[in-house]
């Protein structure tokens, strides 16, 4: 029979794993090889939906493969540039300076210009979904 003490101790492990399966489900890393995602802050806006800031670098010359998110993503280029193709419009290029944005569900992909390109992005996101899906 399982005590009330051991009744705990198994809820805690579940709940922690629970959590843990969710923020490593939205903190993991971009896979296109040498690009990186870090999530720089994470709020909840409602019982569905999250804003998550991150800040993500993409090699020079690397590209992204086409991806969805489940929500907005906006971003704004702080070094570098990229060529940013977007389902339904036509590619642009998008240097330091400039942003951008995606709709929820759109899918997209990057490629690195001729240096390396660090991007902020701000993605408004329904909650326990992946940040990012393959398209």
């Amino acid at each position: 029979m399982l005590s009330r003490r051991s009744f705990a101790a198994c809820a805690i492990c579940a709940a922690t794993g629970l959590v843990a399966s969710r923020v490593d489900a939205q903190t993991q890393p971009a896979q296109t090889p040498g690009a990186s995602r870090r999530i720089i802050q994470s709020t909840d806006l409602d019982e569905k939906h999250v804003a998550m800031l991150a800040v993500v670098e993409i090699p020079a010359g690397a590209t992204v493969a086409r991806h969805t998110h489940p929500g907005v993503e906006s971003a704004y280029v702080l070094e570098g540039g990229v060529e940013i193709s977007v389902q339904g419009q036509p590619d642009r290029q998008v240097r330091a300076g400039e942003g951008f944005q995606i709709p929820p569900g759109t899918p997209h992909s990057a490629k690195g210009g001729d240096k390396p390109s660090k991007l902020s992005i701000t993605y408004v996101v329904e909650k326990g979904k992946p940040l990012a899906s393959p398209a």
